[in-house]
């Protein structure tokens, strides 16, 4: 399989493009493989990169008084980066760490900027991939608010059910906004239906 087919279909799920012009963009794609443990971006770095993930697993979190607080997990199919700062410019105040052996697919900033100016196309896409991702935020922050920490944890386990099971209890309940042992009681009810 080729390596860049999970991605030509996550882009033509926004707009589709001719041969010309993914040949176009697909010159500026890079194939990356990461490590358990490895960094897409630290605090205080400025983001370059955006990163779609073939395989694997992303943690978004930043630390507060020297405590972890997670705010979002990706897995395969999603894309990834420190948005706010990809946008702005200005040093990311989140971490995204690699949780497990991930395949990803890249494309610069600079080399992003310079499709979306040559690309009627190229700018389309990025318009509907920032709007994706309003929404998602917009999801999250509504569901933090009115579902239980039970609903949540439902929802992220449909959603990548054998990479839940391998993210620690710490990470998963700063993510759900709940203490660990509160999960560890949510995990034994789901477990006893």
């Amino acid at each position: 399989m080729n390596d860049f087919n999970q991605i030509k279909a996550a882009v033509f799920s926004f707009q589709p493009l001719d041969d010309a012009e993914w040949a176009d963009f697909s010159q500026t794609l890079h194939l990356k493989s990461y490590k358990k443990g490895d960094f897409l971006i630290r605090d205080g770095e400025v983001e370059n990169q955006i990163y779609f993930l073939n395989t694997g697993a992303t943690r978004h979190y930043f630390i507060r008084d020297g405590k972890e607080f997670t705010v979002d997990f990706q897995f395969a199919g999603d894309f990834v980066t420190a948005y706010y700062s990809l946008i702005t410019r200005e040093p990311s105040t989140v971490f995204v760490e690699i949780l497990e052996e991930t395949t990803a697919v890249m494309i610069n900033y600079q080399e992003l900027q310079s499709l979306y100016a040559r690309s009627h196309h190229g700018e389309r896409i990025g318009r509907l991939m920032a709007e994706y991702q309003y929404v998602k935020r917009l999801r999250r922050e509504m569901d933090l608010l009115s579902r239980t920490a039970e609903e949540r944890y439902a929802g992220l386990l449909q959603r990548a059910p054998k990479l839940v099971s391998n993210i620690s209890v710490k990470h998963l309940s700063s993510y759900l906004g709940i203490q660990p042992e509160s999960l560890s009681r949510i995990r034994k009810q789901l477990m006893g239906n």
